[in-house]
């Protein structure tokens, strides 16, 4: 392609960027800036709630106020794949899902949805080494969820908020 045209497409394409009504989410004004720092999540009871509320936190930012509420319930499910013709399990998968409710300081709910995934791990390695790889596992799908939740609220903060 040569110069001339390349700079043509470059030229038509920023054009066309400038006319659409992209505003960035966490921009002044943008539809989710007022999600940042305002979301207070239920409190960890165990790991893996101790893992989605810290990324959730980490995405979100620490709460300010209790101006939302976000409380959640995660299910978690290990599933055997892997299995050798001597009827070991040599891998996992560990299935997970997040139902989730965003409530206003009135508790009046605004937005909810599940978040599901899966991760895996090996467990053909030592009991240590199986133990850790599971741990790791967990933390990697709790993170997962986060994220879907966080996109989820990003993408639709526009219609509640």
């Amino acid at each position: 392609m040569s110069w001339y045209k390349r700079r043509q497409f470059i030229t038509l394409a920023g054009a066309a960027l400038t006319g659409c009504t992209f505003t960035p989410a966490y921009a002044p004004g943008g539809p989710a800036a007022a999600l940042q720092g305002a979301i207070r999540v239920d409190a960890p009871s165990d790991k893996n709630a101790f893992d989605l509320v810290e990324r959730l936190e980490e995405r979100l930012g620490r709460p300010q106020g209790d101006r939302y509420h976000l409380s959640y319930a995660i299910r978690t499910e290990s599933i055997g794949v892997g299995v050798t013709p001597e009827n070991a399990t040599t891998r996992y998968n560990l299935r997970g899902t997040v139902d989730w409710v965003l409530k206003n300081a009135a508790g009046t709910p605004l937005a909810e949805g599940t978040a599901a995934s899966f991760t895996s791990w090996s467990a053909t390695g030592s009991t240590v080494a199986g133990l850790t790889a599971e741990e790791d596992a967990a933390y990697r799908l709790m993170r997962i969820l986060a994220d879907q939740i966080v996109t989820r609220l990003l993408a639709t903060a526009g219609s509640f908020l």
